[in-house]
């Protein structure tokens, strides 16, 4: 089991969404939280904010960087590391999602989410462990998605992204359990938070259809959850029973997910279909 009082937690993408409950999570668990992120006045007020819910400076720190520029996040976590010590638990949350069908994306749409989600986790992880492994104690919690476990339609740049998400959990937490570090992997379903706004602007109509269809979780439900799958040492964190059964066979659930997302695309196409033959008639 893994105690966060007086752990030091680091967590990208902190200053908004998921990452951001996270680190008011972790706060509440006893922990000293810093923050990683690219937009530099989002991320002031959120370390501001995050000081004032403890009434501690002491507890919060924060630095700018770009998780896919290797240099750049290192000489944060440089500065970090000497305000608060090692990093004992790093929630790689960074990350972001362009729907869009797949024959309108062009190709750089492809190369950015998987700079982003997959490279934008590996960074980070390639800078704390090895401390970690020298100390021989740890703990990583990568931010996958319910979309790195099926693939959903409209996402053909961002799953792929978050299934690598996947396989670098599952194959790091076997390499790295000699050394001590514990390895988890949390599958958000949608999340209420600035990233699904985002995401709105480009969704195809079945896309949308689709996603009507979950139920959007609040970025404080995820947090809680992330939380206690560190405190529990889960290698799989859910947060909804389909998520959760997908994670544990989805090879058997796997054809009746995708029947469902069928209907939801013959659907949208036939309203597509019917909006094309309406404008050539007028």
């Amino acid at each position: 089991m893994t105690s966060l009082a007086g752990a030091h937690v680091l967590i990208t993408g902190g200053s908004a969404g998921i990452g951001y409950a996270t680190a008011a999570r972790a706060l509440e668990r006893g922990a000293r939280v810093s923050l990683v992120a690219r937009d530099t006045e989002r991320l002031i007020a959120a370390a501001d904010e995050l000081e004032g819910s403890v009434s501690d400076r002491t507890r919060v720190a924060a630095e700018p960087a770009d998780v896919t520029n290797p240099d750049m996040f290192e000489s944060a976590l440089a500065l970090l590391v000497a305000q608060f010590g090692p990093v004992d638990v790093l929630v790689a949350n960074a990350g972001g999602a362009r729907p869009g069908h797949f024959e309108e994306l062009p190709v750089s749409v492809f190369r950015e989410q998987m700079e982003l989600n997959y490279f934008g986790t590996l960074h980070p992880i390639r800078a704390v462990v090895p401390s970690m492994i020298e100390r021989g104690q740890g703990h990583l919690m990568l931010v996958s998605s319910g979309a790195g476990i099926v693939g959903v339609y409209g996402y053909s740049a961002y799953s792929p992204a978050k299934f690598a998400v996947r396989g670098l959990a599952e194959t790091l937490r076997s390499e790295l359990k000699p050394h001590g570090i514990v390895v988890g992997c949390a599958y958000p379903p949608d999340t209420d938070t600035p990233g699904l706004v985002r995401e709105g602007e480009t969704k195809p109509a079945a896309t949308a259809s689709i996603s009507a269809s979950i139920k959007v979780r609040s970025p404080v439900a995820v947090a809680q959850g992330i939380v206690a799958g560190i405190e529990r040492d889960r290698l799989v964190v859910t947060f909804d029973g389909t998520t959760a059964a997908l994670a544990r066979i989805g090879g058997l659930l796997g054809p009746a997910v995708r029947s469902t997302m069928d209907r939801h695309v013959r659907r949208s196409e036939r309203g597509r279909a019917n909006r094309k033959k309406s404008q050539a008639q007028e």
